[in-house]
């Protein structure tokens, strides 16, 4: 123990605290995660909705320009549209697709949970918990809606 540690002890102490609370070692800090402890570590949803958020929007920030670029294509002329309805039937085109309609939506109703966290509303940690299942139902609800329609089910 230094010397720093027994005046503070005898400074808590001498305020009438008990021993045993002057004893207490100090909270422990918190320092950045490492890679090797993602997998112990525990999220709470809200923080969770908040990762795949910005995984979402830098997904959605890669793929514009070839969006885009698909997006021009199919607006030219109905030959290029025949063609682009073609290479949307790849199975595998599909499912990215798919993986795309659920960054936006998810990206969508997050950025309003983070609009309506900036004005105050249901900030507390309960709220912060019910918005953060609410955008990953609804996120989740119309990406299954929309993979319904993308592999033909109605």
């Amino acid at each position: 123990m230094s010397c720093i540690d027994g005046a503070r002890i005898v400074n808590q102490i001498g305020k009438g605290s008990n021993v045993a609370e002057a004893l207490k070692k100090p909270r422990p800090e918190y320092r950045n995660i490492g890679l090797g402890q993602l997998a112990k570590y525990r999220l709470p949803l809200a923080g969770k909705v908040s990762i795949l958020h910005r995984i979402s929007g830098l997904l959605l920030f890669v793929c514009l320009p070839f969006i885009l670029y698909l997006l021009d294509q199919s607006l030219t002329s109905e030959i290029s549209f025949d063609a682009f309805k073609g290479f949307l039937a790849n199975p595998i085109v599909k499912i990215v697709t798919l993986v795309l309609s659920w960054a936006y939506l998810h990206h969508f109703f997050a950025g309003i949970r983070f609009l309506l966290l900036d004005t105050h509303v249901a900030v507390n940690k309960e709220g912060g918990k019910q918005t953060a299942l609410i955008v990953l139902i609804v996120s989740l609800l119309l990406t299954l809606a929309m993979a319904l329609k993308i592999f033909g089910v109605f």
